[in-house]
């Protein structure tokens, strides 16, 4: 797809979904066409201090309309600046940027197991709309704030686990596996990483294979800074050490291949 370049995107549309969660839509016609679930972009700020652009998970892609919805948690002066933009609004984006899912491993008749926790949720929701056939969903909150929760119910049997148990399952996004007796044949994950590193473990034991998507603070997004490097089981062939670059190589890797 070659070298990724800044971009003008418009706002089209900005809400609060709830609490520090919003939902920004932006006009941006080269990355909707290029992107694919599990990719993201890097999101620049106005306010000269904030030098490092902000790396999003894409949740949504509109190929017609040329739009991309981006589902984020304020989570720094960053993020907050984007929060309080409107539509008709401009800001500067590079993407799509690394690699997304390996939907073309799923192969006709497997059974697909999606597992997102907190905001790794939204990039699932792209997932859930891309993957053929039968697929269990379950999302992962922190109490009854069951962001996005609906409109997985469109492309699949939706499970719920909570911390706090006020919703669905008491626990986390494998307890709420166990108690349904869940099996499927390649699971696909993104969530911090005590979430995914149990999804690892699991597989491992169940003879699954997995693809976990790793959130991690990037810097450059393109690879040059080697702020955002994860230890992997083989050697890289060109530097001969175990690490890559997760917003490079990444940020999807199937479990086998990390370490976490």
């Amino acid at each position: 797809m070659g070298k990724k370049e800044q971009i003008t995107a418009v706002i089209t549309k900005q809400v609060c979904m709830t609490g520090s969660i919003y939902e920004m839509h932006i006009k941006a016609e080269r990355i909707a066409c290029e992107a694919k679930a599990g990719q993201f972009v890097s999101l620049y700020c106005k306010e000269g201090g904030r030098l490092l652009p902000r790396p999003i998970s894409i949740c949504g892609i509109n190929k017609e309309k040329g739009e991309l919805r981006l589902v984020y948690r304020i989570a720094g002066e960053g993020t907050k600046e984007f929060s309080n933009l409107k539509s008709g609004d401009e800001i500067v984006v590079t993407g799509p940027l690394g690699n997304g899912f390996m939907t073309e491993d799923l192969k006709e008749g497997m059974h697909a197991v999606l597992l997102g926790g907190g905001i790794g949720i939204p990039p699932m929701l792209e997932l859930a709309k891309a993957l053929p056939g039968e697929k269990t969903i379950v999302l992962g909150y922190r109490d009854a704030d069951t962001f996005l929760a609906n409109e997985f119910e469109a492309y699949g049997r939706v499970l719920i686990a909570s911390d706090n148990g006020s919703v669905g399952v008491k626990g986390t996004v494998l307890d709420a596996l166990r108690e349904h007796n869940v099996s499927g044949d390649l699971l696909f994950a993104c969530g911090p990483k005590p979430m995914l590193r149990g999804i690892k473990e699991y597989a491992e034991k169940a003879g699954i294979r997995a693809q976990l998507s790793l959130e991690e603070r990037m810097a450059c997004g393109i690879g040059a800074c080697l702020a955002c490097v994860c230890k992997t089981t083989k050697k890289d062939e060109h530097s001969q050490v175990n690490n890559t670059r997760i917003c490079k190589e990444g940020p999807v890797f199937y479990a086998e291949d990390i370490e976490l």
